[in-house]
C-alpha cells in the first residue's frame, strides 16, 4: 500500500492529521528521512505499544487526550500540550488508558559529524 504524503508548504491542523480507529493504534508518517522522522499517532482507549528500546532519543508530544508514557519503569501521565523525551536505550512503552493522539519525533544521532554542504 502506497503511503500518502502530507503536502509540503501547506498549513496543517495537527490534531486533524490522524483519526481514531476503534481498538487500534494508527501511525501516519509526516516526514521520513534517513536522519529521522516525524509521525502522528492515535491510540484508542485500552491500546498500548509493546515495551521496546530505541538507539535514538524520541520526543513525544500529546496533542489530544491523555497518554501514559513508561520509561524504565517510571510512569508519566501527559495531557494535551505536554511533552517528554524518551532517552535513547531506555525501556519504554506507551499506553492509552483513554484515547489520545501524539506527535513522535525521532532525530537519529551519529549524523552530527557529517560535513555541511
Amino acid at each position: 500500500m502506497k503511503q500518502v504524503q502530507i503536502e509540503k508548504g501547506k498549513v496543517l491542523i495537527v490534531v486533524e492529521i490522524i483519526e481514531y480507529i476503534p481498538d487500534s493504534v494508527l501511525i501516519k508518517t509526516i516526514i521520513k528521512k534517513t536522519t529521522g522522522n516525524v509521525s502522528a499517532v492515535s491510540f484508542d482507549s485500552g491500546e498500548a505499544l509493546t515495551e521496546k528500546t530505541s538507539p535514538f532519543d524520541t520526543f513525544i508530544q500529546v496533542i489530544d487526550g491523555k497518554a501514559e508514557i513508561i520509561i524504565d519503569g517510571d510512569s508519566h501521565i501527559l495531557e494535551a500540550g505536554k511533552a517528554i523525551i524518551i532517552p535513547a536505550h531506555s525501556r519504554n512503552t506507551i499506553k492509552a488508558n483513554v484515547r489520545f493522539k501524539m506527535i513522535s519525533t525521532i532525530i537519529k544521532s551519529g549524523y552530527e559529524e557529517l560535513p555541511l554542504s
